[in-house]
């Protein structure tokens, strides 16, 4: 009676069984490139004002207290669809001008509210990080977040 797995077998098995992941992998890779690139992208230019605007964020920690697309802290509301909130989505000046304007009215002062610290950014920045959050609004977050508020 023969071995059921021989040498032979095995290594006939082994590369193939290599072979046959190494395509499945590329094939992944492929396609997780393409519903990058394709699909789940901003429906905005990625320009440098939204790339400065990326980095006023990330400067000011602003994700120690808010959510980008559900991902940072749960203290202060979701930003990642706040220029539809404000209706400035299509409207760079007007963007620009509601985030200047909540940004100088900051802290608020009212008792028992949560209080945003003001932010000294110039003029730039501001219309940078306005820039960011409309690029933010308009990638394809698959109905993410659930509700309007965040």
């Amino acid at each position: 009676m023969s071995e059921i797995l021989t040498k032979s077998r095995a290594r006939n098995v082994f590369y193939g069984g290599s072979l046959f992941f190494v395509v499945v992998f590329v094939a992944m890779t492929a396609h997780s490139h393409r519903y990058i690139t394709q699909t789940s992208t901003a429906g905005m230019e990625l320009t440098d004002e939204v790339r400065q605007g990326k980095h006023v964020w990330e400067r000011h920690s602003c994700i120690n207290c808010h959510t980008l697309h559900g991902e940072g802290a749960y203290f202060a509301p979701e930003v990642g669809n706040v220029m539809t909130r404000w209706g400035v989505l299509d409207d760079p000046e007007g963007a620009y001008e509601m985030l200047d304007g909540w940004m100088k009215s900051q802290p608020s002062g009212i008792e028992g509210r949560r209080q945003m610290p003001y932010f000294e950014l110039t003029a730039e920045e501001t219309k940078a990080l306005a820039e960011f959050l409309r690029w933010a609004d308009q990638t394809d977050t698959q109905n993410w977040p659930p509700n309007d508020a965040g």
